[in-house]
């Protein structure tokens, strides 16, 4: 059965400072056929800059969801998080944790700040593809999802 698509692309902020895995992350949105509208950005100063939309983000969209990386530059990803749960305006954006690391979720959830989902990166493209559908179904499900030829990525200016 053929679905129309109403509605708009789902805001997506992806804070990640590796390039490669941005690549993959993207890549993996597009693979999925999530109807989405990516922006980079490459440090947590720069994250909070785009939410509170200030400076040159003073027109930046409100994400619907936030894929955010723990090891930043500048403010790491605790930090980040820490910030974004005490300001009242956006304390409600879901917030996925990306991570190389097991130990960063023991570290959040014993300083209590609320993560709406946990992923370890994949070390490979596969696995990572499996991470993202468990997203789509865990946080995405209620979002309408045409094809990918509508996905852009955005990069913020660092």
């Amino acid at each position: 059965m053929n679905r129309m698509s109403v509605g708009r692309p789902t805001e997506i902020l992806l804070v990640e400072d590796n390039l490669e895995d941005a690549r993959v992350t993207i890549q993996s949105l597009q693979d999925e056929k999530i109807r989405c509208r990516v922006t980079l950005v490459r440090d947590g100063e720069e994250a909070l800059s785009f939410l509170r939309r200030e400076g040159v983000f003073s027109q930046a969209p409100r994400p619907d969801v936030i894929l955010l990386d723990m090891e930043l530059p500048k403010k790491d990803g605790r930090e980040v998080l820490t910030e974004l749960r005490a300001d009242d305006r956006l304390q409600a954006i879901p917030v996925l944790v990306l991570t190389a690391s097991a130990v960063h979720r023991a570290v959040l959830q014993a300083q209590n700040l609320r993560i709406d989902g946990f992923m370890t990166k994949p070390v490979s493209l596969e696995q990572f593809i499996q991470a993202v559908k468990s997203l789509r179904r865990s946080v995405l499900e209620e979002l309408v999802l045409p094809p990918a030829s509508t996905l852009r990525g955005t990069v913020g200016a660092t």
